[in-house]
């Protein structure tokens, strides 16, 4: 089974202005009761906007997998470097690499399958540009 896409963040320098923009070209709106500012855009796909010191905006995908730490491992294996490495938050688990193409790809696990975090096996620095 493919593994699904299951949110999108979008990291740019002007929340302000992401939010707006996107609110009133596809009517999507903006929850941030959580210090989160989380997109309602309908359908199953989470999404949210996360303001950082990024020179280009992009979106971040999601992808759900069965283990973070095994699908990080095997990103290493492939080519991948690591951005983030494994760690968890309320919601779940989750790590971002670098692919080979130098995209970036987050890898998601809920917290109801959350496996105990292990020592990273992997290089902690991301693979060159």
């Amino acid at each position: 089974m493919a593994a699904p896409v299951v949110h999108l963040e979008l990291h740019t320098a002007d929340l302000a202005g992401a939010c707006r923009f996107y609110a009133q070209l596809c009517g999507w709106r903006v929850d941030d009761a959580l210090g989160y500012h989380a997109l309602e855009w309908g359908g199953g796909l989470g999404g949210g906007v996360v303001e950082c010191g990024t020179r280009r905006p992009s979106w971040l995908p999601y992808v759900e997998v069965g283990s973070v730490d095994d699908a990080t491992e095997r990103a290493v294996e492939l080519g991948a470097g690591v951005l983030l490495e494994p760690r968890s938050g309320p919601a779940g688990r989750r790590s971002v690499l670098l692919v080979p193409d130098g995209a970036e790809l987050a890898l998601w696990e809920p917290a109801s399958r959350a496996a105990t975090p292990r020592r990273a096996p992997w290089p902690r620095r991301p693979a060159a540009r």
